[in-house]
């Protein structure tokens, strides 16, 4: 069997590594987790370093949502449960989410719970789910908590569209400039720069400022797409480590309006997923624990699992909450609110209802602000370019009209 080499946190909090025999990845994974340690990196031992892999055929988040909310409507409708599984297999258009639930369907008709046989497959079926699964087959509701990860997926695929559809314009204008600039100062510039040792002018500062620039961008722009796909590459590689992705995301939270929003988002994201596994019956310890591990973002998550290790200590989730400074004072007063009123769970989904309309305020005022700003950097940028070359033009003609 192949070693790998794994790190991650245990229930304490505390960062654990380590060596182990096993069959697959997978497999290590779901074995630390049964250990109560949450797993990072898990990497075959000698293959530490490899590089990223694209379209590796995984499952987007819509076709699971459709998934669960076709599987709660046959569940509801008492179709049997491996019946359910084959038909949605069937149906499925994805190969890699077909070959998943045959799996799935195979493990359950061997005498497997549903809950367990979706956690073979980590990468399709996360913690959240398959928790919340093992709550409902445990209390006999699972079609009602099918049901809540379905709105629950739904709602996490419009947050995440609102964000992406929100940052469209502004990259795709900033990725268009750039192609701009650059073909002015590969191709035009030259042009003018010929034209200039022709006449034999004098060239203001500006101009040669221009030229200057043109002549390292026609000598090295290649260094622009080597020094670009090695920063990604970097950038990817450091966020797998656990510091460099505390790290990043410490980094994004600190910006001026992009951060504002992450910030949003976040507790969006942290408040809409406990109160779904606290509704569902899933102890509010490990609730924290998937939530942390689900919630997308390295400060976030340790400053969950801290108030976890506080709770186990017989505190209150408020106090903890309040210290961790990532959370706003409103969400730690309406928290302890529910907790006080014994509604934790009901209050949790408001201030995600709350939050998931600011993120959608946010990102409106996020992208107005945005446009101006762009427009007129572009304007600066590319105008500036234009009129330095036009500048010994002029100096020109008005010698000619003196």
């Amino acid at each position: 069997m192949p070693v790998f080499t794994y790190s991650g946190k245990n229930a304490s909090g505390e960062k654990v590594k380590g060596s182990r025999e096993a069959q697959s990845k997978e497999s290590l994974a779901q074995t630390l987790r049964k250990e109560r340690i949450v797993p990072g990196n898990i990497r075959e031992k000698g293959k530490e370093f490899s590089l990223p892999t694209f379209g590796s055929g995984s499952v987007n988040s819509k076709e699971i949502a459709v998934f669960f909310r076709q599987f709660s409507v046959m569940i509801d409708a008492g179709l049997p449960l491996v019946q359910c599984l084959e038909i949605l297999g069937t149906n499925q258009e994805n190969q890699t989410f077909q070959k998943t639930l045959a799996s799935v369907r195979t493990t359950v008709e061997g005498g497997s719970t549903l809950a367990n046989a979706m956690r073979l497959h980590p990468k399709i079926f996360d913690d959240l789910s398959t928790n919340m699964i093992e709550a409902g087959e445990t209390g006999g509701i699972l079609d009602i908590i099918l049901q809540r990860i379905a709105a629950y997926v739904e709602k996490a695929v419009k947050l995440k569209s609102a964000v992406t559809s929100a940052l469209i314009y502004p990259v795709a204008v900033v990725g268009i400039a750039v192609l701009v600039v650059g073909a002015l100062l590969k191709f035009v510039v030259p042009i003018f720069a010929n034209l200039f040792i022709g006449l034999g002018v004098a060239l203001p500062l500006p101009t040669r400022i221009t030229i200057g620039l043109s002549k390292f961008v026609g000598q090295f722009w290649w260094f622009f797409i080597v020094g670009g796909v090695g920063l990604v590459f970097g950038v990817k590689q450091m966020r797998k480590t656990p510091k460099g992705r505390y790290f990043f995301d410490s980094m994004l939270l600190k910006l001026p309006i992009i951060g504002i929003l992450l910030r949003k988002i976040a507790v969006a994201r942290f408040t809409r997923t406990l109160g779904t596994l606290i509704t569902s019956g899933v102890p509010i310890l490990e609730g924290l624990t998937i939530t942390a591990r689900t919630s997308g973002n390295a400060v976030l998550e340790e400053a969950l699992l801290k108030v976890r290790k506080a709770i186990e200590e017989g505190r209150t989730i408020v106090d903890p909450l309040r210290e961790s400074g990532v959370f706003p004072n409103m969400v730690t007063q309406m928290i302890g609110v529910g907790e006080a009123t014994g509604a934790m769970d009901s209050m949790l989904q408001k201030i995600a209802d709350f939050y998931e309309d600011e993120v959608d305020a946010a990102t409106k005022n996020m992208l107005a602000m945005l446009e101006p700003a762009i427009i007129a950097f572009l304007g600066v940028f590319v105008g500036g370019i234009v009129i330095s070359l036009y500048m010994p033009l002029f100096a020109m003609i008005g010698k000619l009209a003196g």
